[in-house]
């Protein structure tokens, strides 16, 4: 679902973990959204531009049930897969599991992946992005492994 962006000039970027137990798609997404990282992330978004969630609305938005989460609005879900764009436009962020590959142990992969697209009327990021993309990879890194974390200590195998 990221490549559209990428095709356009945008960056884009993909992570996984895997974990050696199923887990569904809505399980993945809620224990992304309710991590302890992401709380807090979601205390930052409520407390800086007004943009509330609770625990109630990741799970409703894992199970289909919400189109708009905290500073996020569903731009596209397909099988195993949700794509959220911020109220700014310029950044989504997409979710998607899938069983492990044949010939692999059995479990699930959980991919999580951003884009990042270029300011209207500009060809490249920008300064800022490039300085800030280091910390944006960690960060990144850093939720899905809480994600998987959770969902591991939740679901054990």
């Amino acid at each position: 679902m990221l490549q559209h962006y990428r095709r356009q000039g945008a960056y884009a970027d993909c992570f996984v973990a895997v974990l050696p137990r199923s887990v569904t798609q809505a399980q993945y997404v809620e224990a992304f959204y309710g991590s302890t990282l992401f709380r807090l992330e979601r205390l930052l978004l409520a407390l800086f531009v007004a943009r509330p969630s609770t625990d109630l609305q990741a799970r409703r938005l894992a199970a289909g049930e919400l189109d708009a989460f905290a500073a996020w609005r569903v731009e596209r879900r397909g099988p195993g897969q949700l794509l959220l764009a911020d109220f700014t436009g310029r950044t989504r962020s997409w979710l998607m599991s899938t069983p492990s590959a044949p010939g692999e142990p059995p479990g699930t992969r959980l991919y999580f992946g951003s884009a990042v697209v270029p300011a209207p009327g500009r060809a490249g990021m920008g300064l800022p992005f490039r300085a800030l993309l280091g910390f944006h990879k960690l960060y990144s890194r850093t939720l899905l492994r809480a994600a998987a974390s959770r969902l591991a200590r939740a679901c054990p195998p």
